[in-house]
């Protein structure tokens, strides 16, 4: 069996910079996803995407033949690397001996926000990666028109957002926002995830929702930021047992997705259409 040529050091160097500098992910368009399942997938679903792959002894000593054969049709540039060198480039406890480096994906925002109905998340300084991949990876999974993120929240192309994102990165459309005000210029309503009070209405009281709506979700400690509660039509919290305070944000925007992605649009006229009352 011919063998991939050596990793060289300049490219090891990039790979770790990659993995670490969020600066070198957008300068080199290219992220890196580890993993003999995520690789898999990726290679099956979107060899397109793939610039290179990383193997080592220890993979190649347990890649099932099948899955060896369409790698190595690849049209795309592979490296061998030892057992020891590979643990130095990853950021995982466990490293599975295969990584890829891969293009980020583009994604035209004007397109997304010119389809017919647009339903999306915008989470405002999120700083947790897990909770930055679960909710790109919910949002795919309701198959919502896609998330956007304040610029100063998680890179959505760090190496614990993509394996969060469980291959869905690139598959649904995900941007980073300067201003939540620009959503506006696209016809776009703003409804807010808030703790309770008063002033806030509980989610299932919404039977309807525009046809162009992005809800918005806030900072694991701090919430949504002032000026983006004030600026929402509507402000919503969901009803909790009592002694519980909130929610983690992920699955904060997991119900929300799901409650209002079975709603109908104000357009469509009558009352709340829900597939889960289907």
């Amino acid at each position: 069996m011919l063998q991939p040529p050596a990793l060289t050091r300049a490219g090891a160097l990039l790979i770790r910079q990659l993995l670490r500098e969020k600066k070198i992910r957008s300068r080199e368009g290219a992220f890196v996803l580890e993993g003999a399942k995520s690789c898999r997938d990726l290679i099956h679903r979107s060899p397109q995407s793939i610039l290179s792959l990383v193997v080592s002894p220890r993979f190649l000593s347990v890649e099932p033949a099948a899955d060896r054969s369409v790698r190595m049709k690849l049209p795309v540039r592979q490296f061998l690397c030892s057992d020891a060198d590979f643990d130095k480039l990853t950021d995982v406890e466990m490293p599975q001996g295969i990584l890829a480096v891969v293009r980020q994906p583009r994604w035209d925002e004007a397109h997304v926000f010119n389809q017919a109905r647009v339903l999306g998340l915008y989470g405002d300084r999120l700083q947790d990666p897990a909770n930055v991949g679960a909710i790109i990876r919910t949002a795919a999974a309701l198959n919502l028109s896609g998330v956007w993120l304040s610029a100063d929240s998680a890179d959505h192309f760090s190496p614990k957002v993509v394996r969060a994102t469980a291959g869905t990165i690139l598959r649904l459309p995900v941007f980073a926002v300067r201003d939540f005000q620009a959503f506006s210029s696209y016809g776009c309503d703003l409804y807010a995830a808030v703790l309770a009070s008063a002033d806030r209405v509980p989610i299932e009281s919404i039977r309807t929702i525009p046809s162009r709506l992005m809800v918005a979700v806030g900072n694991e400690g701090a919430g949504l930021a002032p000026d983006l509660v004030k600026a929402s039509r509507v402000r919503f919290s969901i009803p909790l047992a009592e002694g519980v305070e909130s929610l983690n944000v992920a699955a904060t925007a997991a119900i929300a997705a799901f409650y209002f992605s079975g709603l109908r649009t104000d357009s469509d006229g009558g009352s709340k259409g829900s597939r889960r009352s289907a």
